[in-house]
């Protein structure tokens, strides 16, 4: 496997919070719960991932944040999607499907029978 294999994997929940911010700011809840409900309920974020993630995201540019007011009506941190931040959903859109597109070949191929 490549090198980026591993920051590949690593690198999935940055993928899916930058997507989930491609239709405008939201506060970190919202991230979770946007990607829960479009899996279907397949991908649940925890908290302290979702939110360690975020930070880090922030801190490499790829996302901005400001203070609002939630659906809730409380303070919350909305964030949203720099110019770099587009960037690397597209780069890592790319490559994640490519890793994706590998893993069902291998998924799909024949059994081959092993000689003991």
């Amino acid at each position: 496997m490549r090198d980026d294999g591993l920051n590949l994997l690593q690198g999935t929940l940055d993928i899916l919070v930058l997507k989930s911010l491609t239709s405008g700011p939201l506060h970190g809840y919202a991230v979770a719960r946007w990607i829960r409900e479009t899996t279907d309920d397949a991908l649940q974020i925890e908290e302290g991932a979702l939110y360690t993630a975020l930070h880090r995201m922030e801190k490499r540019g790829w996302l901005e944040s400001d203070w609002g007011i939630s659906e809730n009506k409380r303070k919350a941190k909305f964030y949203s999607l720099s110019s770099s931040g587009r960037k690397q959903l597209r780069d890592g859109t790319r490559t994640w499907s490519r890793y994706a597109e590998a893993v069902s070949k291998v998924l799909g191929a024949p059994e081959v029978e092993v000689a003991r």
